[in-house]
C-alpha cells in the first residue's frame, strides 16, 4: 500500500474504503473485504468499455476466464481454462524468456512474416518450450515462432469463448489484451470485433494511460467499494 501511494498525494488515512481482489485477496490485512477478481474485471470492464460489453475476456498472467456480464457489469455467469499456464500471461512469459524477446515485441513482429505458419500444437507449457527449442534449432525464423505461438494462444482462448457462449459488446481485460498477435487473431477466428482499446506501447506506460487493461480488476475493485460506502452497507475505512 505504501509502494502505490508513494507518488500520489494520498496517505492511507485519505482511504476510505479498501477491498482485497485477485489470487492474493485473503492476504490484504488492510481490506475490509475481498471480492472475487471474476466480479471486479466484469465491474472494471463494464466501466472502461461501457455498458454494452456482454462478453469479458480476463486473460491474466495465471488463468483465463470467459464471463457473461449484464449492463451494470454484474456477473451472469463464466468459464474458466484449465490449471495449465499455456494460454496465459505466464505461459506468454516463459515463451518471451525462451526466445530472448521483450514481451511487448512479440506482438507486432508476430506479423513481420511472409505467411501465417501453422500453430503451436502442445497445449502444456512445458511441451509447448519443447516444441519452440525444436523449431528454433530447425531454423524457423523467430518471427514465425511467435506467430505459431500467438495462433495457439488465440485458439485456446477461442475454444473458451465458445464454450461460454460469445455475445457482443466483447472486451478484454488483463495483460494479453496488450498483445495484438494474440487479440487479432482472436478476432479473425471469432469473426468479433474486440471494444477499442490501446496497444501494448512504452510511451502509453510512460504517459499513465488510465485504462491500462491490466487494472480493470482494481478499477473494478475501486468501484465496488465505492457502491457499498454509497449504499451504506460499509463503514469508511477511516470510521473503521
Amino acid at each position: 500500500m505504501n509502494f502505490a501511494l508513494e507518488k500520489t498525494d494520498l496517505k492511507v488515512e485519505n482511504i476510505d474504503y479498501c477491498i482485497g481482489t485477485g489470487y492474493g485477496r485473503v492476504n490484504v490485512p488492510m481490506a475490509q473485504q475481498s471480492l472475487t477478481e471474476i466480479s471486479c474485471h466484469a465491474r472494471g470492464a463494464n466501466f472502461m468499455y461501457g455498458p454494452e460489453v456482454r462478453t469479458v475476456m480476463d486473460i491474466g498472467g495465471q488463468d483465463c476466464k470467459a464471463i457473461k456480464t449484464d449492463d451494470r457489469g454484474k456477473v451472469l455467469n463464466f468459464m474458466m481454462n484449465d490449471k495449465c499456464a499455456a494460454g496465459t500471461g505466464r505461459g506468454m512469459e516463459v515463451f518471451a524468456d525462451l526466445i530472448r524477446v521483450p514481451v511487448w515485441e512479440i506482438g507486432p513482429r508476430s506479423f513481420q512474416i511472409q505467411k501465417e505458419p501453422p500453430m503451436i500444437s502442445s497445449t502444456c507449457v512445458v511441451f509447448a518450450k519443447s516444441e519452440v527449442v525444436g523449431l528454433l534449432e530447425a531454423g524457423m525464423p523467430e518471427n514465425d515462432i511467435m506467430a505459431a505461438y500467438c495462433s495457439a494462444m488465440a485458439h485456446r482462448i477461442m475454444e473458451l469463448l465458445n464454450r461460454l457462449g460469445i455475445k457482443e459488446k466483447f472486451a478484454i481485460t488483463g495483460g494479453i489484451a496488450k498483445n495484438e498477435g494474440v487479440v487479432k487473431r482472436l478476432e479473425k477466428e471469432l469473426g468479433i470485433k474486440t471494444a477499442d482499446r490501446v496497444w501494448y506501447k512504452k510511451e502509453y506506460i510512460d504517459r499513465g494511460y488510465p485504462f491500462d487493461t491490466q487494472l480493470a480488476g482494481g478499477i473494478g475493485a475501486a468501484l465496488f467499494g465505492q457502491a457499498l460506502l454509497k449504499m451504506g452497507k460499509a463503514k469508511s475505512a477511516r470510521k473503521a
